[in-house]
């Protein structure tokens, strides 16, 4: 089997080099920061070991992070089916991707619940510059100066280009609405057969405020590399239309 070496510039200011095997069976989460819901859910899907919690692995070494391989795990001979996350744009993700045998799952926010949310992380954050007034960061959110770039330009990016990949398109919004039906849709779309007790464990397990309080998938593990101590959680509310909380709404005529 031949492998091809991707060099991948991400806008992270990191250079990652990997080198993938076209006939292995990848997926990956795309995704604008603001959610890792549906990293969870795949997790939960393929390993039984964290439905049933026999099994104490955390959620990057089950769904890892491309660009972020903090654990510095064997990314090539990680087994089938592969599962990543990113919030590569589409313009610098692996181009073997375009062959259509890996399959990509993008899931979109409200980008008003996105720049709250992200807004939030960033004064909690200990990579990220704090600005401490929302106007301001408001601002450079329009304008794509922040991490990931304009939310606009990503989800149009995959969008436009989505006929170059195998690619299942979710919201934020829809899974929220109807967690059970989300999970279905994507067990469909990855050919993946859960029985009916599992997809009840599956959609139990991945309700937010069980996710919130599961310290594999909750984050609450980078406190100190990623999070400053004490300061806040990861997982925050996990609500729709939560920006009325600190944006101002029109109010109907």
């Amino acid at each position: 089997m031949s492998f091809e070496e991707i060099v991948i510039i991400a806008d992270y200011y990191m250079t990652l080099k990997i080198k993938l095997a076209s006939k292995l069976f990848q997926i990956r989460l795309f995704s604008f920061p603001g959610t890792v819901w549906t990293q969870n859910i795949l997790s939960l899907i393929y390993h039984e070991g964290h439905r049933d919690g026999t099994e104490n692995m955390e959620i990057i070494d089950r769904v890892p992070w491309l660009e972020y391989n903090i654990h510095n795990m064997d990314y090539v001979h990680r087994p089938s089916p592969r599962l990543f996350t990113t919030h590569l744009p589409y313009y610098l993700a692996p181009r073997d991707l375009r062959n259509r045998r890996a399959k990509i799952i993008y899931v979109a926010r409200n980008p008003k619940d996105v720049v709250v949310s992200y807004f939030h992380f960033s004064s909690l954050s200990v990579k990220l510059e704090t600005v401490p007034d929302f106007n301001s960061f408001l601002e450079r959110f329009l304008a794509g100066k922040v991490l990931a770039g304009s939310w606009l330009d990503h989800v149009r990016g995959w969008s436009t280009h989505r006929d170059e990949f195998n690619i299942l398109f979710l919201t934020f919004e829809e899974i929220k609405k109807d967690l059970r039906g989300a999970v279905l849709k994507i067990c469909k779309f990855l050919g993946k057969q859960l029985n009916e007790k599992e997809l009840d464990t599956v959609v139990e397990m991945a309700a937010f405020d069980k996710m919130k309080s599961d310290p594999r998938a909750n984050y609450e593990f980078m406190e100190g590399n990623l999070l400053e101590k004490g300061k806040g959680h990861f997982l925050r509310k996990g609500k729709a239309e939560d920006f009325q909380s600190q944006l101002s709404v029109p109010r109907k005529q």
